[in-house]
């Protein structure tokens, strides 16, 4: 683990930054919600990727209707409920995890509801990534052109907000099978790993990120 606090310049408020490689994932998430909750800080948190793969799902929501249950358990992979919104998604360590933990006043005018902290996050990476590869914000979703590579959630409270993004970097196909997606949702996971590939010009591996 590595951790920044960052200067202050003019008026903008500071903001905290912790970085980690292969934190699990649970862990991560009650760090979130204790830095919503117990902390009055600005917080940006940037995971690289999870010790072992593992299920993600919302509150609510039958399980049965979402993942392979006998294979899941057959295969002891870890289930786990966020306290934020969203769907269910298998994460691992091609997953690359940055979370924003804000006070609603934190961000020059940005109101505190969900359409308004998702276009703002859609500027943010859109100036990091240079507008790469047709960086662009579709809904809820950041995408490359037409290919869905990284997914959000969000959950606000009176006096702050949590964004969380879970980006694809690389996914292990057998992953896939435990999700309940139908074959034409894995087709697109595939299809998007190729268009990976062929973009950055060799075998898409996690440690190109580095």
């Amino acid at each position: 683990m590595s951790a920044v606090r960052m200067s202050k310049t003019g008026d903008l408020p500071l903001i905290n930054l912790l970085r980690f490689k292969g934190k699990p994932i649970f862990d991560q998430l009650i760090l979130e919600e204790k830095f919503l909750r117990r902390s009055s800080d600005n917080w940006c948190i940037v995971n690289d990727g999870t010790d072992r793969p593992t299920i993600v799902s919302v509150f609510s929501g039958k399980l049965s209707q979402l993942i392979e249950v006998e294979k899941v358990m057959n295969e002891g992979i870890p289930v786990i409920r966020r306290f934020s919104g969203g769907g269910t998604v298998i994460v691992d360590k091609g997953t690359i995890f940055v979370t924003f933990i804000c006070n609603k006043g934190a961000i020059d005018q940005l109101q505190p509801f969900p359409q308004p902290i998702i276009s703002w996050t859609g500027q943010f990476y859109s100036q990091v990534l240079g507008g790469a590869h047709k960086f662009n914000l579709r809904e809820n979703d950041y995408c490359f052109g037409g290919h869905k590579f990284g997914g959000n959630v969000q959950s606000i409270t009176k006096s702050r907000w949590v964004h969380h993004t879970s980006f694809l970097w690389d996914f292990d196909t057998h992953n896939m099978s435990y999700l309940t997606h139908p074959l034409k949702t894995l087709s697109i996971v595939r299809m998007l790993f190729l268009y990976y590939s062929d973009m950055m010009g060799a075998d898409v591996q996690h440690d190109n990120l580095r």
